[in-house]
């Protein structure tokens, strides 16, 4: 016959083999859960102007290339745009990727910064700080502050091809005097040069804006929208995957305050 004292013992050391076993499986449980949850990452725009035929641009292309791929700025999801301008087209080799659209762009980024003439490579975060696009530090040091301002929500609906145009929708907050700015871009790219400071590289970009369109920021409400590719895929190589990039601007700033990308099949 067991002793009630005995009995007594046994529930107690039970109890107590219990709770350690409660209290050590918390924080386990705890990381597994954080584990499972996606940090919240604040989306950014970082634009790089930059041309085949500048032999300085490469290395900001390449600086692009891993923000995009590696995504290394805590809080910020980067949403890169290469922007190939025109200027060094007849210092060369004609840049079979720029646009003059992206050269005007450029230009009214020199008057709204008030520099003294356009530059290559230039990057720009958020349409609010500039900065040489192969300095790593710059970069770093931008996007960090950017994604320290919260941005508005902002989401692309319903997105696919019809025979060269792409239709879409956009969701978002809406936000009195703003800008809907649409870019289809491609995924990556990539040329042998032949003439030009850069003859005889094999250059790649990434995500090289092919057409890109302003609408009014009311447009965000969730209507059909369409963006014309016209001859996007037809100048210069692509490799893969086309991207649709839409952000919001501040019409009296010029501030990014709400971007999203979707890729498209």
């Amino acid at each position: 016959m067991a002793s009630p004292f005995l009995n007594r013992d046994r529930r107690i050391l039970a109890l107590l083999v219990l709770c350690l076993w409660s209290i050590s499986a918390l924080p386990g449980a705890a990381q597994s859960q954080a584990a499972n949850e996606k940090p919240h990452r604040v989306p950014v725009l970082v634009e790089l102007f930059t041309s085949e035929g500048c032999s300085d641009c490469p290395p900001a292309d390449a600086l692009l290339a891993e923000l995009d791929a590696k995504q290394f700025v805590p809080g910020a999801e980067a949403i890169v745009l290469s922007e190939h301008v025109t200027y060094w087209d007849r210092l060369g080799w004609r840049d079979p990727f720029s646009l003059d659209a992206m050269t005007e762009r450029q230009e009214a980024y020199v008057r709204r910064f008030a520099l003294d003439s356009a530059y290559t490579p230039q990057a720009v975060v958020d349409g609010t700080s500039q900065f040489v696009g192969s300095d790593g530090r710059a970069l770093l040091a931008a996007v960090s502050k950017a994604a320290a301002k919260p941005k508005m929500s902002l989401a692309i609906e319903n997105a696919s091809w019809d025979h060269g145009t792409i239709r879409f929708a956009v969701r978002g907050e809406k936000a009195d005097g703003s800008r809907l700015v649409v870019v289809l871009a491609s995924n990556a790219t990539h040329s042998e040069v032949a003439r030009g400071e850069n003859a005889g590289r094999t250059l790649h970009h990434t995500a090289v804006v092919r057409a890109m369109k302003e609408m009014d920021g009311r447009a965000a409400d969730g209507r059909p929208l369409t963006l014309d590719a016209g001859n996007a895929q037809r100048e210069g190589k692509t490799d893969g995957e086309m991207r649709l990039v839409v952000f919001a601007t501040d019409s009296r700033t010029g501030r990014v305050i709400a971007a999203a990308e979707q890729m498209l099949h």
